[in-house]
């Protein structure tokens, strides 16, 4: 798709009426629209890079609601990420962001993090653990290591329960592998249960995302090569088909790439096409890239469906499957960004909340408001980021619901980490109830 120039922005204001953080902080500097014209003006040389700079530029989400709004059809966000990696050559990130994205460049280094925190974590004292915040959170708020990462404890191959339906790939993110085994296994049961044959590729890794809004796109697109070489691989392994017609075999073979994590989905969906038309170049991700058949992003990006909208398309199988003593649960619902702005599968999140008898769905004034997570935006702006979750605690806290429901797991990290030992809600992916619902 061709980027529509910035010179086509009218400055009309409707992207301020969107932006997270421009509600806050009320400050012109902080809306989308200058920031496209400091990109402008950057791009013109009439400014250079300088600590301010990329300041103002990093001051944002990257939810991509100013994207969905803009009515010249800019591509907010497609700026700007470059603009942060064209900063990042000259500015380097804090020391803290750069170690996080050289844990997220590699597998091994990433298994390897999580084992010593989790390490670290049992041997910190609890005094320790509450004197300490990392941006808005508490370190005892946050949560715990998988024991064991997710895909090591799963088969490869999860057989379809029943009458066979279909067959999907699971990419299960690096958060749900590492943090949220309940997620992951949640998601494996309910396909299963639906019919569904799930594979889970091997040597899959961190999406990238984090990584490119960091300004490490090199580095990002490496991972980006990985995955796609992991699930094209899964694919041809488990869907019978060669190389001379994975495209043909892929597209009737598969039914769906699925992610628990929608950030995870649109880098599938939205990032990994464009970034894979890139020339190649030398190294590792040049080799992986060239491995890559062609039209096979393509393809993935158009099977990438987010849990939940699959699930919505399987209402009525799903309450007919739920168990005779199910228990009902009081529950409210943040939506993620972007399931919201790139999936926009809000309106489906709502009616299967509504129609699974496992639900007692309260619906919250603010559901839809972003909490101010962001990837790292809780760490690197804790001020803005805790105004944003003020009011959203309010309203969970008065509305009488058990469970805080997300299907993001930075947001699930934000949610519960503001919330209080005093407060009755428990944060989770909707996945784990719906799951709790099917019975064994």
């Amino acid at each position: 798709m061709t980027r529509k120039p910035i010179q086509n922005c009218g400055k009309c204001g409707l992207c301020l009426s969107v932006c997270p953080v421009y509600q806050v902080i009320k400050q012109e500097q902080a809306s989308p629209r200058a920031r496209l014209q400091l990109i402008k003006a950057f791009e013109k040389k009439d400014l250079s890079a300088s600590p301010l700079l990329k300041d103002l530029v990093s001051q944002c989400l990257m939810c991509g609601a100013c994207k969905v709004v803009c009515p010249s059809g800019i591509n907010h966000y497609a700026r700007f990420m470059d603009m942060r990696e064209q900063l990042a050559r000259s500015l380097p990130e804090p020391s803290a962001i750069r170690s996080l994205v050289y844990l997220l460049a590699k597998e091994y280094r990433l298994r390897m993090g999580a084992g010593l925190a989790r390490i670290g974590r049992g041997l910190t004292p609890a005094a320790l653990e509450k004197a300490y915040k990392i941006g808005t959170i508490p370190v005892h708020r946050f949560p715990e290591m998988n024991r064991r990462p997710l895909r090591s404890t799963l088969s490869r191959v999860s057989f379809a329960r029943g009458n066979p339906r279909g067959r999907v790939i699971y990419f299960t993110g690096c958060a749900t592998n590492y943090m949220f085994a309940d997620t992951g296994q949640a998601t494996v049961h309910i396909l299963t249960q639906l019919g569904y044959e799930v594979v889970i590729p091997e040597s899959q890794t961190c999406c990238g995302i984090p990584m490119m809004f960091h300004g490490a796109r090199d580095r990002a697109r490496e991972n980006m090569a990985v995955n796609l070489a992991a699930i094209q691989k899964a694919m041809g392994e488990h869907g019978g088909h060669t190389r001379k017609n994975a495209l043909d075999a892929a597209a009737e073979n598969w039914d769906a790439v699925i992610v628990d994590c929608t950030t995870c989905g649109a880098a599938l969906k939205d990032e990994y096409p464009a970034l894979m038309n890139i020339p190649a170049g030398r190294g590792h991700a040049a080799a992986l890239t060239r491995k890559i058949i062609p039209g096979m992003p393509d393809l993935i990006a158009q099977k990438t469906r987010d849990i939940l909208s699959f699930l919505h398309d399987h209402i009525n199988d799903l309450a007919a499957a739920m168990t005779s003593d199910i228990s009902k649960h009081k529950v409210i619902y943040h939506a993620p960004c972007h399931s919201k702005n790139s999936f926009n599968s809000l309106a489906k999140v709502q009616a299967l909340l509504k129609a699974l008898p496992c639900f007692d769905y309260i619906p919250v004034p603010d559901e839809a408001a972003c909490c101010g997570g962001g990837g790292t935006f809780f760490y690197e702006y804790p001020d803005i980021s805790k105004k944003m979750m003020a009011k959203k605690l309010a309203g969970a806290r008065t509305s009488g619901a058990d469970f805080w429901l997300t299907d993001c797991p930075v947001c699930r990290i934000n949610l519960h980490g503001n919330l209080s030992e005093k407060d009755n809600l428990t944060v989770v992916h909707p996945v784990t109830l719906i799951s709790q619902g099917l019975g064994k």
